[in-house]
């Protein structure tokens, strides 16, 4: 596939989202879900935590985008101002994902500052979870609790941050960045989901996981919230060493994957029940295109754009896309949220929808002012057995 078939393909993409989530906000209004059962958006299922409320408003606003129609704008705006009650919402360390893809957008298309304060609220909130003894912000799970899924909301604080000119906020922050170096990135460029600390001492203690296969194995996802967490943190601080985290997360999640681009959940799980985590590999697509605008060195550039390409070729094949399953609600296939509590698994996961559009508008943006390159040869995925 050609990058000039990609952005064809792109182009598709999202014409079957605006169906999907046309259906979606149409026979379920007002409805936030995290996770498709069988399929189906609605249902009465376990959400563990309320993290994604932002990933519809965000599709919203990118289709509204991508289309110029009032009606997808009208959309985004609704969905978005259903949420902002959650700025001030101290039970979740997720609020740059509810704002940064809704309010922050939003904010950014108008320049009116109304639609800026709420972000700057959220980002003010997030840093209340900070744990002055152990340098981090805190998970929803435990004071003594640390995610790297964090380093992918921190950015909110960072731009509180910058925008009101906050040198503490940009202390804890950066402080929040470097303890999940130090703790969450082990030396072969790994990742751990969980580190717990001594709340008397802010001493860490151990990696522990909640949804990868053991405390000191590799889980997917969290390798690319890492990867995306730690570039995003380069472009708010020019932190070479945050610069360096990101490139060594993205060569082991390159090199720990099949060539299609798609991992499993967990790389390190002997024998995983299932071939695909979708959402994973649309997230380190985002990572790796972002990673590629900001190295310097054009060999390196062009080796994550090529990774991101290629994975986005695999992911816009019918065997990831729901296009050819008219009962379907979802967009992409094969994602996973919890395999361990057994929720949304071989499903559609709306923040992995989120990410792949996302993703795809990267790849539409850079087409209208790039000249066209080759994505090289793409792997095809082995057909899934479920």
């Amino acid at each position: 596939m050609t990058s000039t078939d990609l952005v064809s393909q792109a182009n598709s993409a999202f014409d079957f989202a605006e169906r999907q989530l046309r259906h979606l906000v149409t026979n379920y209004p007002g409805l936030f879900p995290l996770y498709t059962q069988n399929g189906k958006w609605n249902h009465q299922s376990e959400s563990w935590t309320n993290w994604c409320e932002g990933f519809l408003g965000g599709m919203l606003w990118l289709v509204a985008k991508q289309t110029g129609d009032a009606w997808w704008r009208g959309k985004a705006e609704e969905y978005s101002g259903l949420i902002e009650h959650r700025k001030l919402d101290r039970s979740v360390h997720d609020l740059g994902f509810l704002f940064l893809p809704t309010w922050k957008v939003w904010y950014e298309l108008t320049g009116e500052k109304e639609k800026q304060q709420p972000v700057l609220e959220a980002g003010r909130t997030l840093a209340l979870r900070y744990q002055e003894k152990g340098r981090y912000l805190q998970s929803f799970v435990a004071p003594e609790s640390l995610f790297i899924d964090i380093m992918m909301n921190v950015e909110i604080i960072f731009y509180a941050a910058r925008e009101l000119g906050d040198e503490n906020l940009q202390r804890i922050a950066l402080e929040h960045c470097y303890t999940t170096r130090r703790y969450l990135v082990r030396g072969d460029g790994s990742t751990g989901h969980e580190a717990i600390f001594d709340l008397q001492t802010g001493e860490f203690l151990r990696q522990s996981t909640h949804q990868g296969w053991r405390g000191d194995s590799s889980w997917a996802r969290g390798q690319g919230w890492g990867l995306s967490g730690f570039v995003t943190a380069y472009k708010y601080t020019n932190e070479i060493r945050f610069l360096n985290t990101a490139i060594a997360l993205a060569d082991y999640f390159i090199e720990r994957t099949p060539a299609h681009g798609v991992p499993p959940n967990d790389w390190d799980q002997p024998s995983p029940k299932l071939a695909y985590e979708s959402s994973a590999a649309a997230i380190a697509a985002g990572g790796l295109l972002d990673l590629g605008d900001v190295v310097t060195d054009p060999v390196l550039a062009e080796k994550y754009r090529q990774q991101a390409r290629r994975t986005l070729a695999t992911l816009v094949t019918t065997e990831f896309l729901a296009i050819q399953k008219p009962e379907w609600e979802g967009i992409l296939l094969h994602g996973i949220y919890h395999e361990r509590k057994g929720l949304g698994v071989d499903e559609s996961v709306l923040w992995g929808d989120y990410f792949f559009l996302a993703a795809l508008d990267k790849v539409l943006q850079n087409a209208s002012s790039s000249p066209v390159q080759s994505t090289g040869v793409v792997h095809t995925p082995p057909k899934y057995e479920k």
